[in-house]
């Protein structure tokens, strides 16, 4: 293998281990839920999902479990709050 692309290999790991490096600025994601699957989105600061609990409470689990899986790779005030 090339030494050229075995430090790109190794950079890439390095990388992923430092995720504050990250920092989403827009993601769409089709999320399974229980009942349904839902379009969960995060677009200029705002999380928005397409099931019934978000549009009645601006959050729902969708989002709190991007949220968490997603953690310091968003922006601050788009992490989560309840998780």
């Amino acid at each position: 293998m090339r030494s050229d692309f075995i430090s790109r290999i190794e950079k890439a790991n390095r990388y992923a281990e430092e995720r504050d490096r990250i920092h989403f600025r827009s993601l769409s994601v089709d999320f399974r839920g229980t009942h349904d699957t839902h379009v969960t989105s995060f677009t200029d600061g705002k999380w928005t999902c397409t099931c019934n609990s978000f549009s009645k409470w601006d959050t729902c689990a969708h989002v709190m479990a991007m949220q968490k899986i997603l953690g310091e790779m968003l922006p601050e005030d788009a992490q989560a709050i309840f998780v």
